[in-house]
């Protein structure tokens, strides 16, 4: 079964991120390379990423005369979705497993969501 796992961050983990030395980034981009080789050798990362921050972002909608955009950030609220696993495991328990070994998840917010498909 495929899951995704997004990892939400908010002003405070911004700010915390950005209060770290060179080292202390390192160390925590050396702990998510662990994480990523750790779930390759078990097969369970189909793919990982972060994402930009939500000011470089663009919403999409389509009106009478086609695709329009505007500038982010959009949401209404403080969090921001910072990241996201997808991963296939044999259960949503392994799952939730796997989301308590992101960072975030002792400070913010990680999300596990079964994928669907459109089958």
């Amino acid at each position: 079964m495929k899951y995704v796992v997004l990892i939400y961050g908010n002003p405070s983990s911004r700010a915390a991120w950005e209060g770290m030395s060179d080292e202390q980034r390192a160390a925590g981009l050396a702990y998510y390379r662990q994480l990523n080789d750790d779930l390759d050798a078990s097969g369970e990362r189909i793919v990982s990423e972060r994402l930009a921050f939500p000011e470089s972002t663009k919403q999409v909608s389509v009106g009478d005369t086609g695709p329009m955009t505007t500038d982010g950030p959009f949401a209404e609220a403080k969090e921001f979705l910072a990241g996201f696993y997808l991963l296939d495991c044999a259960s949503f328990e392994r799952a939730v497993e796997i989301a308590g070994r992101i960072p975030e998840a002792s400070f913010g917010v990680v999300e596990v969501r079964p994928v669907m498909g459109l089958s």
